[in-house]
């Protein structure tokens, strides 16, 4: 092994490790100097040999290093932003195409929103702006020979044409103006000029380079729709510097050959809109036309005869371009020939729409206005067959359109193919369309010199902010003294003042949830624990992706603090990761309670403060609202107590996930509890919420089975002694007997009635008599569920598991 590169991968490995597991700003800092030596333009650079070792295998991995320890806390182990100066410069200064490929690698590869994700997408942004794309593309324009060349190349084409389209899938709405796509395709436009500019150097030079890449870069972005965007840049540029120069014309020649044969048809027509005029066109093509088949297809047929978007001057620059070589002057008779064929078609006549056959009329008469007399009269004959055909045709049609294209174009064609015999004359009436398609068949100028007008300077206008700022303003009447004292001012309102913090509120999810587990920052985790609620709302899809991990973190979470509320925005926070991701958080829910030793402080029983103040409002403003609906006249038809519209019961899909959970492994001893045993509090809540779960799926389709398993387990507890353990089986027997609205025939029929009588034994309440007819299939549409009885528990210890508003009011979801 040569001893240079072993002491390079060695001083790359130790450097690796360093970044990789250090926490001293100093010594971060004088590993990345020592690395940067590498790089070319360093202060004190590395040997030729060692720079080019380091860039060709080590490059890479160093900066996937410095991406994986991109953090908050990693950027401020130094004031004053060295550090992130300092890791920024790597990809700034370092070889371009790899740099740009670890930047899309490390965006594309983020697994949501967060703050590795933005502030690579910013260093991006600054990469962009500092011209760096120009030295991606340069990088591909030298001769290689390398196998792995092609894939490169590959790879750079797809990222840098589609970097609006995953940057904008990643960033979602904070997407950076830098990367839409209106923004970005004219800035890829001047930096393909400063390469070419580079290629045209490099050729006076001596040097060999090969603009396949740029090719290949220019029609991609076509293909993609937008030629207006890049061609916009690049053909006033390409126009004046090829006007005075033949190296210029071939590069160009040389790049619109290269395109591949997939995005001709995109470039040329973007070619021919954007060119001034048929001289520009010819400089840029040259003779493309001759040489490439899929060229002289779109030019010469499918710009021609498929399609009929274009305007006049864009036929004129394509049929003048034609006109201008002896060369392609053929394909200019020949299609003129196809050209009248066409006009002449009764099937094109007759199926054709009319915006079409204008078209094809200022086509064939552009074509007659740029041949000479000697070219027409070689094929006089065969053109003045088509012609009398044609008009015969299209004077025997019923649209006067038809027939007035006909009378027109027979006019001036029959003068121009038959100047000797007697011109074709019709009578109609001279309009806008008539003077428009006489004035195309004038010959064009023999000197045809591009007029490229300069764009006149705008009028100044006058600064108004420089002339106001010198002039007084004046003052108002009575403005003396005696208003100057401020015993009339209003003071300030703070009673609605908070008090500022320090810490910003995280906004990603798994922001809040890195600082919810490893932040010392207390005002950070405060602000992380409030914002979450809000987090989980706005972005459903985020939360998803980290909702078990959250779940989990927020079942353990313990109040190290004194939160204002901390149990109500635990409790919420807990609410919103369920009805975003319920199945995956109930099923941890439920083994989380069934895990011995797992059970965290906060699962006990919270006090009745901690309920939210707002779910009962206050007396007052009851009274205001009874006062104003009994006051209001309404003059619609409906109903004034007409309920909200029917819709479908959402709660179907998910209630089996909240039931059945709960009841497996009701009787067997765990570590944390005893059902069965002296945990009767406990028991009595499960067999409450059970019967709320029961209330709430009443009119689902797996309310059959859960009524069953809910029989099942109360039988159990029919005898229990506790008051709590007595209580539930009743409020679980109303859940699965409580009345509900009829069910449709279809649920009727396939659904057997149950009765079931429950005599305790012992004292207690009267022999409970439940009849459960097949009624529990309706939907929430048709009546809602009834409401829940009351907890009869210890009032100190009810039921926390649902929400009293989703459990009383309308179905949850």
């Amino acid at each position: 092994m040569d001893p240079v590169q072993s002491a390079v991968a060695l001083t790359v490995r130790e450097a690796l490790h360093t970044l990789s597991s250090s926490e001293d700003g100093g010594h971060l800092l004088s590993t990345l100097g020592a690395l940067k030596r590498y790089l070319s333009g360093a202060e004190n650079p590395a040997l030729p040999g060692e720079q080019e070792e380091f860039a060709r295998m080590h490059f890479s991995a160093v900066l996937r290093c410095l991406v994986g320890r991109l953090s908050p806390g990693w950027l401020e182990l130094l004031p004053n932003g060295q550090l992130e100066d300092l890791w920024a410069s790597f990809f700034l200064e370092g070889p371009a195409d790899q740099a740009f490929l670890v930047l899309m690698e490390s965006i594309e590869g983020a697994a949501g929103p967060s703050f590795r994700l933005m502030k690579m997408a910013q260093l991006l942004a600054r990469f962009l702006s500092a011209g760096r794309m120009a030295a991606v593309m340069e990088g591909q324009c030298r001769q290689l020979t390398e196998p792995a060349f092609r894939l490169l190349q590959e790879t750079l084409l797809i990222k840098v044409v589609g970097l609006p389209d995953h940057l904008g899938n990643r960033l979602q709405r904070e997407n950076l103006e830098a990367f839409l796509p209106q923004n970005y395709f004219p800035l890829l436009g001047e930096e393909i000029m400063r390469v070419l500019q580079a290629v045209v150097d490099s050729l006076r030079g001596g040097w060999d380079c090969s603009v396949s890449f740029l090719s290949q870069v220019l029609g991609k972005a076509c293909v993609h729709g937008r030629q207006k965007e890049i061609l916009g840049v690049l053909v006033p540029r390409l126009t004046a510097l090829t006007q005075g120069s033949c190296l210029w014309q071939r590069v160009c020649w040389r790049l619109v050959e290269c395109v591949p044969d997939r995005a001709t048809e995109a470039l040329l027509t973007g070619l021919v809109e954007a060119a001034s005029g048929p001289d520009v066109l010819s400089r840029l093509l040259g003779n493309l036309v001759l040489k490439s088949k899929k060229a002289q297809f779109v030019m010469t047929r499918k710009i021609l005869f498929l399609q009929y978007r274009y305007s006049t001057p864009m036929l004129q620059s394509l049929l003048g371009y034609l006109a201008m070589d002896s060369q392609r002057r053929p394909l200019l008779r020949q299609a003129l020939k196809e050209l009248l064929e066409t006009w002449g078609s009764p099937s094109a006549i007759r199926h054709a729409p009319l915006p079409q056959q204008r078209y094809i009329s200022s086509a064939l008469l552009i074509c007659l206005a740029h041949l000479q007399d000697a070219e027409l009269r070689d094929s006089q004959d065969e053109l003045l067959a088509s012609l009398m055909a044609g008009v015969k045709t299209r004077l025997d049609s019923s649209l006067p359109a038809v027939r007035r294209l006909g009378m027109i174009v027979a006019g001036v064609a029959s003068a121009r193919i038959h100047p000797d015999g007697p011109p074709l004359r019709f009578q109609y009436e001279e309009d806008e369309l008539s003077r428009e398609l006489l004035a195309l068949a004038a010959p064009p100028p023999v000197a045809d010199s591009p007029s490229e007008a300069e764009a006149s300077p705008a009028a100044e206008t006058p600064d108004r902010g420089s002339v106001d700022s010198g002039v007084p303003q004046a003052q108002p009447e009575g403005s003396g003294s005696d208003l100057d004292s401020d015993d009339e001012l209003v003071p300030y309102d703070m009673s609605g003042d908070q008090e500022l913090k320090s810490g910003k509120a995280p906004a990603y999810v798994r922001d809040c949830v890195e600082a919810l587990t490893s932040s010392e920052d207390w005002e950070r985790w405060e602000a992380a624990l409030r914002a979450l609620e809000g987090l989980i709302v706005r972005s459903p899809a985020a939360a998803r992706e980290v909702s078990v991990e959250l779940a989990k973190v927020l079942l353990h979470l313990e109040e190290k603090t004194s939160v204002v509320g901390f149990e109500g925005l635990r409790q919420r926070a807990l609410v919103a990761v369920v009805v975003t991701d319920p199945a995956p958080v109930l099923t941890l829910a439920a083994q989380e309670l069934s895990r011995p030793g797992r059970l965290p402080p906060q699962c006990g029983s919270p006090s009745p403060t901690s309920q939210p103040s707002s779910t009962q409002a206050p007396a007052w403003r009851a009274v205001v609202q009874e006062r104003i609906r009994s006051k209001t006249r309404r003059f619609s038809q409906r109903s004034p107590g007409r309920g909200p519209d029917a819709g479908p019961n959402e709660f179907n899909l998910v209630a089996g996930y909240f039931f059945f959970p709960l009841i497996r492994h009701f009787d067997r001893p765990l570590v944390t509890f005893d059902l069965l045993g002296e945990d009767q509090l406990v028991l009595g809540r499960l067999v409450h919420t059970l019967g709320a779960l029961m209330y709430l799926a009443v009119n689902t389709t797996v309310a059959v089975a859960m009524g069953k398993a809910l029989l099942e387990f109360v039988w159990t507890l029919r005898f229990h002694g506790d008051a709590c353990g007595g209580a539930g089986p009743r409020r679980g027997l109303q859940g699965v007997g409580g009345e509900s609205a009829p069910a449709s025939g279809e649920a009727q029929r396939h659904t057997r009635p149950a009765v079931v009588s429950l005599v305790p034994a012992r004292e207690g309440p009267a022999p409970l008599e439940l009849a459960w007819p097949a009624r529990g299939l309706c939907q929430w549409s048709m009546r809602g569920p009834p409401a829940l009885s009351p907890w009869t528990g210890p009032p100190e210890r009810g039921p926390e598991v649902l929400r009293r508003e989703g459990a009383t009011g309308a179905p949850a979801g």
